[in-house]
């Protein structure tokens, strides 16, 4: 079915929640992944979207997410905690864990958030973003399924592999960036599915270690990290910082441990955060991110250039005024979630059977 719909974000919020509620998840997990979901949404960021919805109610269905497991706390060293998701979704363990985290920060100067045993299907930078809004730089990463090629190969073996940085600055929103370490994320490729159109060229080879434009194809086959060496290089650093560093899962473990191809990997995620004063002997917050701003004014004085979000905060402002719009077949999957009703999952490979549902087919 084509054309659009066209919801504010508070209906945004309130489908997601209910929907959720609808399919079995708890009260905690419900607000927490709409929130997520809703932030995407917000900031134009399509792929982490309404249209993840499919992937959290399919990994719930297969027995592999947990509807109601409450995070629990530990404090493992002085300046590091970790938070266990029990198999639960991202966003109520990154809740419970972001204050706990921001304080150690501010006690310790600097401090880790180790984040175990929790499925991921979300962007990484609101973690960061709330950081830097409390004043503190965060960096994060987290891996995925085997999505991408390591260079020189042709076969899927580390994930997406994306990683965020944020910086506070005063009086503005944070500079924040969140990107993978491949050449576009995975949801880029599944929009570009569902919506019937070709990938650039450099981003995916297919089953046969061809370049390909196609989409179906590239989802068959593997991505490719960007840059080449540089970007396989990243790709494996948040392999080991997210995996071995912390006990949990590589990429192409959670992706045996996704019987069910709901494409919810299952691993974990590390968050650092820094209390930018305390890296200065003086403690002049207000000098440091003065400093900073010279930098980013020097960026702008060059035509064509800007600072990294910016993009997000203009759509942020457009979609608080005059909401969003998503494909019809996408809001007609999500009715059916509201009713309690469920999709059919039959996957030929990852993703294939959740976009096809995405897109009411």
């Amino acid at each position: 079915m084509n054309g659009t719909v066209s919801m504010s974000l508070p209906e945004v919020h309130a489908t997601a929640k209910a929907l959720l509620l609808a399919q079995g998840f708890n009260q905690a997990h419900s607000d927490a992944i709409a929130n997520t979901v809703t932030a995407a949404e917000r900031d134009e960021c399509r792929h982490h979207g309404l249209f993840r919805i499919p992937f959290y109610v399919s990994a719930l269905l297969a027995g592999q997410a947990s509807p109601d497991a409450e995070p629990t706390l530990t404090r493992l060293a002085p300046g590091i905690m970790k938070v266990d998701a029990h198999y639960g979704f991202s966003p109520l363990a990154l809740e419970r864990g972001d204050e706990p985290l921001a304080e150690l920060a501010r006690e310790q100067g600097i401090a880790a958030l180790v984040v175990n045993n929790a499925l991921n299907v979300a962007a990484l930078w609101p973690e960061v973003e709330r950081l830097a809004e409390r004043g503190l730089v965060g960096f994060a990463y987290v891996s995925a399924a085997p999505y991408v090629a390591p260079a020189g190969g042709t076969k899927p073996l580390f994930g997406t592999n994306p990683m965020a940085f944020s910086w506070p600055r005063a009086g503005k929103p944070p500079l924040v960036f969140d990107q993978a370490a491949s050449a576009s994320a995975r949801g880029e490729i599944q929009i570009r599915l569902r919506d019937g159109r070709e990938l650039p060229e450099g981003w995916a080879i297919g089953p046969d270690g061809r370049p390909t434009t196609d989409p179906e194809t590239a989802l068959a086959g593997a991505q490719l990290p960007f840059g080449g060496v540089k970007g396989s290089s990243l790709a494996l650093m948040v392999e080991l910082l997210a995996g071995p560093l912390m006990g949990d899962a590589l990429s192409f473990e959670a992706g045996e441990r996704d019987k069910a191809a709901t494409g919810a990997p299952c691993g974990g995620e590390l968050i650092v955060a820094i209390d930018p004063a305390r890296c200065i002997q003086n403690g002049n917050r207000a000098a440091q991110l003065a400093h900073a701003e010279l930098l980013f004014e020097k960026i702008l004085e060059q035509e064509g250039t800007r600072l990294p979000s910016d993009r997000r905060y203009q759509a942020r402002a457009r979609t608080a005024a005059s909401g969003v719009t998503i494909p019809q077949s996408l809001f007609d999957t999500l009715q059916k979630f509201m009713k309690g009703q469920t999709v059919d999952r039959r996957p030929a490979y990852e993703g294939d059977a959740l976009i096809r549902a995405a897109a009411g087919a």
